[in-house]
């Protein structure tokens, strides 16, 4: 990801995407002064809770929405083409994992499935498509079901790459232990409400004890991305795709980015995102280190309160 490249998009937003100009505007930013990605104001993401975030001439093809709690409103993100977030979603795919016809790919996520405009599950249906061995699916609540179906995959020496939400994998391994060395498992984070949160190195621990011989790893996306990030290592950190950087601002002062090392709030530059914004300020703590990979400690105290748009008001 070139500088040049991150600077040219962010002019383009900057003209195109009405409220991202407002908010420049407001905040008296000239985009034609902004020298690198360091200088660019990030927008607050709970925007997209209260504004339509998107710049392209035609009608918006599909809106992502992503989760709520009972009383809060999901943010909804405005998608040009889904070819092109498929397109995307295949090249990250292919970049950490390889080509998808390899694999058998499985879902366990109940709570997506539950709700419309998930991008997640849109995401996976786009990966089964791909899928060469035409065994994949999703997985609600029939637990017995995806034990059976990995057993038998497993007397096959199949490879098989399932994610599934924190909350479902782990009741999973409270009642089934399963070795099968050609399973990658991939959780997606978040309880759900379904109890006390874990830190990710004692969920991992937790799953490590019922997918046995399985690697654990992590994936971070969310319905206001195009792109992902994903963690394959033992370490915990994540790594961005060619489309994807993080940067870790400073919580009091939140033009001002912090170092390498330093936790603070996650910025991402999302390029993938070309007509909605590319710039968005997480409500997710971390921080990162020399290479460009980062850690996500967990979610920011008081978020709703810290953001950039405690600043100014845009209606």
């Amino acid at each position: 990801m070139k500088n040049y490249d991150i600077l040219e998009l962010f002019r383009y937003q900057a003209k195109h995407t009405a409220i991202y100009a407002r908010y420049l505007d407001l905040l008296e930013i000239n985009p034609q002064k902004v020298n690198s990605p360091e200088e660019i104001p990030f927008l607050p993401i709970r925007f997209f809770k209260t504004h339509r975030v998107y710049n392209a001439s035609c009608p918006p093809e599909h809106v992502f929405t992503s989760s709520a709690t009972t009383g809060t409103v999901p943010s909804r993100h405005y998608v040009d083409s889904l070819d092109r977030y498929g397109k995307n979603v295949l090249d990250i795919f292919r970049f950490f994992y390889g080509d998808p016809s390899r694999y058998t790919i499985l879902a366990l996520l109940p709570s997506y499935l539950e709700r419309p405009g998930s991008s997640l599950v849109y995401m996976m249906q786009v990966l089964m498509e791909k899928s060469g061995t035409g065994a994949g699916g999703f997985y609600l609540s029939d637990q017995e079901a995806l034990y059976g179906r990995l057993l038998d995959l497993s007397t096959q020496g199949k490879p098989v790459w399932l994610i599934g939400a924190a909350f479902a994998l782990l009741d999973f391994v409270d009642k089934f232990t399963l070795r099968h060395p050609g399973l990658i498992v991939v959780e997606t984070g978040g309880m759900k409400g379904r109890g006390t949160e874990l830190t990710r190195e004692a969920l991992h621990e937790r799953l490590r004890g019922g997918f046995l011989d399985s690697p654990i790893h992590s994936e971070y996306g969310m319905a206001e991305l195009f792109s992902q990030a994903y963690a394959c290592s033992d370490d915990l950190f994540f790594s961005c795709p060619p489309s994807m950087r993080v940067l870790i601002r400073n919580l009091q002062d939140p033009f001002q980015m912090e170092r390498d090392g330093s936790a603070g709030g996650i910025n991402i530059i999302d390029l993938a995102n070309t007509h909605s914004c590319s710039f968005i300020e997480t409500e997710d703590l971390g921080f990162r280190i020399p290479g460009g990979k980062f850690q996500v400690l967990g979610r920011i105290p008081d978020a709703e309160r810290r953001g950039c748009n405690m600043l100014i008001d845009i209606s």
